[in-house]
């Protein structure tokens, strides 16, 4: 067999693939750190978010038990009145309008801490959302720089254009993390979940 020797068209041809190549790893590598960071910013509010949900989930919980002490508490005063000396009746009447107003304060205070703690869910919810199209955005510039790589090796111009359809398919998903788009496909995320 004969070795074919580069042509120096060839050779001008193979340097200009890789010099495209190289500035798209360029832009896309640039574009990956910028969304990482916002990422991470996401996920540490995601973190947030959880906690505070359940540190309000555990204090309703807690209003909740001693909410039910007290209606049990208000019960027993309820039936010892009913066989109390008149002299006790006046204590237990006192003790028993103590308790409605306890009871009515856990009722308002459950109220408020279940309301923060289905406020803090849909920001967790809503946060999660985007950290699933910076997720996207990464997986899908990950692979068109993969395959980049395998451009670089090949010279395979087919494999350029797979690379760049990646591409443009994770610049927009990042894109639309970083302003806040719509843009959510969310069969994907359900298939990589």
């Amino acid at each position: 067999m004969v070795d074919k020797e580069i042509l120096p068209d060839d050779k001008e041809r193979q340097s200009r693939l890789n010099s495209v190549v190289a500035i798209s790893i360029a832009i896309l590598a640039g574009f990956m750190a910028v969304t990482k960071v916002k990422d991470d910013n996401i996920v540490q509010a995601m973190l947030q978010a959880k906690t505070d949900a359940v540190d309000n989930w555990n204090a309703y919980q807690a209003k909740r038990i001693r909410h039910a002490l007290l209606e049990s508490s208000r019960d027993q005063i309820l039936l010892q009145r009913t066989v109390a000396p008149a002299p006790i009746v006046k204590q237990l009447e006192d003790q028993l309008h103590r308790y409605e107003a306890e009871i009515s304060r856990y009722k308002n205070e459950e109220a408020d801490l279940q309301q923060q703690a289905r406020a803090k869910e849909q920001q967790y919810e809503t946060l999660n959302y985007r950290d699933d199209q910076f997720d996207l955005s990464d997986a899908a510039l990950s692979l068109s720089v993969t395959i980049l790589a395998v451009v670089a090796l090949t010279g395979k111009r087919w494999l350029l254009w797979l690379s760049w359809s990646f591409a443009i398919f994770g610049l927009l998903i990042g894109t639309a993390g970083l302003l806040g788009w719509h843009l959510h496909p969310g069969w994907l995320t359900k298939l990589l979940s």
